[in-house]
């Protein structure tokens, strides 16, 4: 029956109650029960939502002084968290947070410029301001105890942020009773923001979520101190403690939940696409320090241009120590197991992470100036090694990988990857010494040799990550070499080259990579000289590839025999590091859910040219150019693989490979030969042509088998002179787009999905934005 609004005695017992918890709510309010009343009474829906939030907004109003009123705040709180998904899975409901409530709040007499608000816009400010309550959500800095109700507009909440960090030098003191409560108005705050998940996905960046524009922009006063609050509480946080083993058996830890709360509120509100909008001003010289400027340059979402415009080197150090510290904390294997505190918003934590590095370019080029950005790159290499045989964690893969190609973008990257590689990770990989390079290079050929079938969309990217770093690799070790040449023959196979329309581009990777070796690092690297002679035959395949039909098609019928992985009794290949697992596929029954498709390589990234000074410059697309005066036309060609990448016919074969699934697309000999001619072998030939013989004669004359001495006579060796002019350097570099930005919104609303199980948000609704499948 419906309800009148006025009937108090009946709505009051929705918040009266003193003694629920949300968990309570969810098993109290079934959902058969919330659309029973949705479609059959919506008026008694539609007035328990805005008596809801008029008790919000009353709560704020008066500071919450008393028990009772903190009460009816949190029940009110864990309701509106229950019913809001109901209403956003509902078209014709969508509206009705962003109307206005006729006769709401008349009670006041006055309030009638209030009534002007929208529903959701005076649950968003309620909840703004509750989150800075003193004694509810922070420490009151009152010694009194009488406080009067105009203080809580009157507080600058910028003096109560919930942690030291950025911009605030203060730590409060832990109370463990603010935490919980914050969660809560977090928890509401998120699900307030997750109607995104009812809209199916769409590349279209207008339709912006109005309830996290609304909540970013300059209508709530809170936004700065909100914003530092989230970022310091999540990088300031610190799972191990004091350190004692066990620890985390015996205490509960508030600030967790509460730390994965932030986590996920804060990318959710910092979902922007950066590239369609002009971008704050990152080109790492402003130096614009009013962080409250009226009016902002860049986006008007508040918190992303906060984002953009930290620039303090110790905000950075802060931040980028508390991420990395977060990320290695599931590896901290230590003697006691499950000793350490196990953290698991890993997944959120490299979306922050990503969107730090996307919005605020000074952050990144701190990131990389510093060793410390090993310290991000470990882990991430062992998410991708731990997750590789697991089809739910496809979305973990992507998100490593992209960070990983964001930053191969930089020469310092590759630079970097030339330290040691010492602290050792249980990992399931073959032991090896050598630097945090070989690390890459033996998770990257993992990865490709033993992940999932759905892995192979990745192989581009992978190979981009380590042609963008192989000009700096000052040594490989044997290991590392043996597994770059192990890919390349398993790529280099006729059956793989003629079975899909863009195999051979892997080849060209490869290629690539191994040119940037031999041109620019050929003195510390005899390993990978010793490796490329020892497999020269599969160069000398190449070179010989068949081109007529008759051919292609023998080429086809050899079934995948996959070349044997390359064993030499004395690399111990086989054995692992200590301490590993391999890794594991999903257990059964897990759930997971579904990502939009990510660009081509082509789409994500664009080629720029270092040039000698080390500075890079944008190339066309175009890049059918005629070669440079005064270079021989094999030296351009030898760099840039696909000249022809931008002329028509291989736009129109592109369109044919998405048919190849269904086995239309067939190779021709033509296509075949305008690959095969522009494959870059010059370089190598000419030094197979050199030191073949030379090793040889060697081997002859003083009767040896023992690889030591070949690498003794390989590492004083020279090339100079006898090279083709070495090509320039080519870097591919990522670039915002809007399918990537739509890739992370479906990501990230995914993993929060399946985080938020206790209570379960969102479990059972009629989500848009994915599917869900059990694995």
């Amino acid at each position: 029956q419906p309800v009148e609004a006025t009937d108090d005695a009946f709505w009051d017992q929705f918040w009266a109650d003193t003694a629920t918890s949300v968990q309570d709510v969810f098993a109290l309010v079934p959902a058969a029960e919330i659309r029973a009343v949705r479609e059959e009474s919506p008026s008694n829906l539609a007035t328990l939502c805005y008596k809801a939030v008029e008790k919000l907004v009353q709560g704020a109003e008066s500071g919450c002084h008393t028990e009772k009123e903190r009460q009816i705040v949190l029940n009110c709180c864990r309701l509106l968290t229950r019913i809001l998904p109901y209403i956003f899975e509902d078209p014709d409901w969508r509206g009705f947070f962003w109307s206005t409530v006729p006769g709401a709040g008349r009670g006041g007499g006055d309030e009638d410029d209030e009534n002007a608000r929208p529903l959701a816009e005076s649950l968003l400010l309620a909840v703004a301001d509750l989150l800075f309550c003193p004694d509810f959500t922070v420490q009151s800095h009152r010694r009194s105890t009488v406080d009067t109700a105009e203080d809580i507009h009157s507080i600058d909440s910028c003096e109560y942020i919930w942690e030291a960090g950025v911009g605030f030098a203060h730590s409060p003191q832990p109370n463990y009773i603010h935490d919980l409560n914050r969660t809560e108005l977090l928890k509401l705050l998120l699900t307030c923001f997750s109607e995104a998940m009812y809209l199916p996905p769409s590349s279209d960046s207008s339709n912006a979520n109005p309830w996290v524009q609304f909540f970013c922009s300059t209508e709530n006063r809170h936004a700065l101190p909100l914003f530092t609050s989230l970022l310091n509480i999540v990088c300031a946080y610190d799972p191990v403690g004091y350190g004692i083993p066990y620890n985390h058996l015996l205490f509960s830890d508030y600030r967790e939940p509460l730390v994965e709360e932030a986590a996920q509120v804060l990318i959710v509100t910092l979902d922007y696409d950066s590239s369609t909008s002009s971008s704050p001003t990152v080109d790492g010289t402003t130096t614009g320090t009013a962080m409250d400027d009226v009016d902002p340059p860049g986006p008007d979402n508040l918190f992303v241009n906060y984002l953009s415009r930290i620039h303090r080197e110790e905000d950075f150090q802060f931040i980028l120590k508390g991420v990395a510290r977060l990320l290695s904390n599931p590896l901290v294997q230590t003697y006691l197991p499950n000793s350490a505190k196990k953290i698991q918003f890993h997944q959120e934590l490299l979306v922050l992470f990503w969107k730090l590095c996307d919005f605020n370019k000074k952050f990144l080029f701190f990131v990389l100036k510093s060793s410390d950005v090993l310290d991000i790159l470990v882990p991430i290499l062992y998410f991708l090694n731990d997750a590789r045989a697991d089809q739910s964690r496809v979305g973990l893969m992507h998100i490593g990988v992209f960070i990983l190609l964001l930053l191969s973008g930089e020469r310092n990257f590759g630079v970097r990857l030339n330290k040691p590689y010492s602290v050792r990770v249980p990992m399931d990989i073959p032991v090896f010494t050598g630097t945090h390079a070989d690390l890459l290079i033996i998770v990257f050929h993992k990865i490709i040799t033993s992940g999932h079938q759905r892995l192979q969309p990745l192989f581009d990217c992978l190979l981009t990550i380590v042609v963008n770093v192989s000009p700096y690799l000052k040594s490989l070790s044997m290991v590392a070499a043996n597994k770059l040449l192990h890919l390349l023959e398993a790529f280099s196979t006729t059956w793989f080259l003629f079975s899909a329309v863009q195999n051979h581009h892997l080849v060209f990777f490869l290629l690539e990579v191994f040119n940037n070796i031999i041109q620019y690092q050929f003195d510390g690297n005899s390993n990978l000289v010793y490796a490329v002679i020892r497999k020269r035959n599969v160069f000398h395949q190449l070179a010989n590839l068949p081109t007529d039909s008759q051919s292609i098609q023998k080429g086809l019928q050899r079934k995948k025999k996959t070349p044997e992985p390359i064993s030499r009794t004395n690399s111990q290949d086989g054995v692992s590091m200590e301490g590993s697992r391999p890794a594991a596929p999903a257990e059964p029954g897990t759930l997971k859910t579904s990502l939009v498709a990510t660009p081509g390589i082509d789409k994500l990234t664009e080629k720029s040219q270092v040039s000698e000074d080390g500075t890079m410059r944008s190339l066309e697309p175009e890049s059918s150019q005629p070669p440079p005066e005064g270079n021989p036309p094999s030296a351009v060609s030898d760099g840039e693989p696909w000249s022809g990448e931008a002329s028509h016919p291989r736009r129109d074969r592109r369109r044919l490979s998405s048919a190849s699934s269904s086995g239309q697309w067939t190779p021709t000999p033509d296509w075949v030969m305008s690959w095969k001619s522009k494959l870059p072998l010059q370089t190598i030939m000419r030094l197979l042509q050199v030191l073949v013989p030379q090793v040889e004669k060697i081997c002859i004359d003083k009767g040896l088998t023992d690889e030591s001495e070949i690498l003794k006579f390989l590492q004083h060796g020279t090339l100079v002179g006898l090279l083709p002019v070495p090509h320039p350097i080519l870097i591919r570099k990522y670039q915002a787009n809007s399918g990537t930005a739509m890739w992370f919104r479906t990501y990230m609303w995914g993993v929060i999905y399946l985080r938020n199980v206790d209570p379960p948000i969102w479990y059972d609704t009629d989500v848009k934005l994915f599917e869900i499948q059990r694995v």
